[in-house]
């Protein structure tokens, strides 16, 4: 519903058009907090889907409760709406089908508002036609994956030009993007290894072509972070023969901490406390992290193995959804033998509180871009065992330019055994690389925090940003 009032119609007003999967609600929810605190009205108009997410309608709840002065809209459903199992057209449908009620909105919304440009999440490229064509009002994308995805999907319609061959005809064979290092084509986002496929077509017409039609970029991201990608984007080098609108990075935006769950919370960070600094190996895999209860035990055997302490964040297996019995699920008496120095927790762990607690030191993370940022603002080494949209993607860009990570091997193929992730947190934890990439990592914390102090990169972006939309 929407909130209005006379505060809204007296300052400059943004209007926020996010995706409603939780990974692009957080950062643009971050991003509309920014906005009001530099005195601009915001409205987030949230887009109807066919599916339910409760952690979703609970999320936006929370900030809703949390922060009255953003107005929530939500779009009324939509005709025609179907669903598929193919995220990406499914999307871009969504955002297609919800064309006529956003128009609606915008059109009434400004006609009492000062309405001085609409963000939209990168996936809806398809509501340029509402808010640039039909309205005329400046349309700046936020990109809520970082910096070299960027580059690399907008590098992907030039590419496409030069080849007949799909990335799933080219094996580990290394593709280049300008401002990125070379990503083996089996890396590539699984939604662009077929070019057959419908998913590819509809991202790489409907969304990447697309895109350089906004007029910004707001990226969550750090300059010092991704200067080479920056560089190439600020040169236009990933779309020749076309102008690329300005990019700003301003991150990393990250929620200051978790919300909800004050019990399971309190828990964690109880345990927590009574360990020894930067002794802790973190599992957690974000909220599509379910693996199979095979894979499940394979961890559980290499944690053990490993004689590491750490704090497991386990979901419902893939094969077994409806069932989070630890005790079944994992070895027999694992929890019992481990219960001096590990903590398994179901579905969920606090992760932005737990990755600052100075007693963790390490992170096996699939590499999602929010917990990527959350990671290194904390100056937490990555264990990258990627798994589905641009994370492989991430994990290249994390190793081998932002040596941030080391690889989770065995992660592309149907099983990382025992011995791997005993192996690889021990060499984290113990071995003199191990120790070298924590120094990185500690560093990369201080470049993090230094973007938004006074003078800061992320800072003097962002400000321009301001300067535009309020001039």
């Amino acid at each position: 519903m929407a909130v209005e009032g006379s505060e809204m119609a007296m300052k400059p007003t943004v209007v926020l058009y996010p995706m409603s999967g939780i990974g692009h609600l957080l950062p643009m929810l971050e991003l509309a907090k920014l906005f009001h605190r530099h005195e601009f009205a915001v409205a987030v108009v949230i887009m109807h889907f066919p599916w339910k997410h409760p952690s979703v309608d609970a999320f936006i709840g929370r900030v809703s409760a949390a922060h009255p002065s953003i107005a929530f809209h939500r779009l009324p459903p939509p005709a025609d709406f179907r669903t598929s199992h193919e995220i990406i057209p499914m999307v871009l449908d969504g955002v297609r089908l919800n064309n006529p009620e956003l128009l609606r909105f915008l059109a009434a919304h400004r006609r009492e508002n000062d309405v001085r440009a609409v963000v939209l999440d990168f996936l809806c490229t398809d509501a340029l036609d509402v808010v640039s064509a039909e309205l005329g009002l400046p349309a700046h994308f936020f990109i809520s994956t970082g910096a070299s995805a960027l580059a690399s999907f907008l590098y992907l319609p030039y590419l496409e030009s030069t080849t007949d061959l799909s990335f799933s005809d080219l094996g580990d064979a290394p593709i280049h993007f300008p401002g990125v290092p070379p990503i083996p084509a089996s890396d590539m986002s699984r939604e662009v290894m077929s070019r057959s496929s419908e998913v590819y077509n509809r991202f790489v017409k409907d969304v990447t072509r697309r895109l350089p039609d906004g007029d910004a970029f707001l990226v969550n991201s750090f300059e010092s972070l991704e200067a080479e990608a920056v560089k190439a984007l600020s040169e236009g080098a990933c779309v020749p023969g076309r102008r690329l609108p300005p990019v700003y990075c301003i991150g990393p935006l990250i929620a200051e901490g978790s919300s909800g769950k004050d019990e399971a919370k309190a828990e964690c960070m109880a345990w927590l406390d009574v360990q020894r600094r930067g002794s802790v190996v973190f599992l957690c895999f974000g909220s599509m992290g379910s693996f199979s209860t095979e894979q499940l035990e394979q961890i559980a055997v290499g944690l053990e193995r490993s004689e590491q302490r750490f704090l497991w964040a386990v979901r419902a297996p893939k094969d077994a959804p409806s069932a989070l019995n630890l005790e079944a699920l994992l070895p027999e008496g694992f929890l019992e033998r481990t219960k001096q120095r590990g903590m398994v927790v179901k579905s969920w762990a606090p992760q932005v509180e737990v990755l600052n607690h100075e007693a963790v030191g390490c992170f096996v993370s699939h590499c999602g871009w929010n917990s990527t940022l959350e990671a290194i603002s904390a100056g937490v080494v990555i264990v990258a065992w990627p798994r589905y949209a641009e994370q492989r993607m991430n994990k290249v860009f994390l190793v081998e330019q932002m040596k941030l990570a080391v690889v989770m091997e065995g992660y592309d193929g149907d099983m990382v055994e025992a011995v791997e992730v005993e192996s690889k947190v021990r060499w984290v934890m113990e071995a003199e690389g191990g120790k070298e990439l924590r120094e990185r990592a500690a560093a990369a914390k201080e470049m993090a925090a230094a973007a938004w102090s006074q003078g800061g990169s992320s800072k003097q972006a962002w400000l321009e940003v301001v300067k535009t939309l309020k001039n």
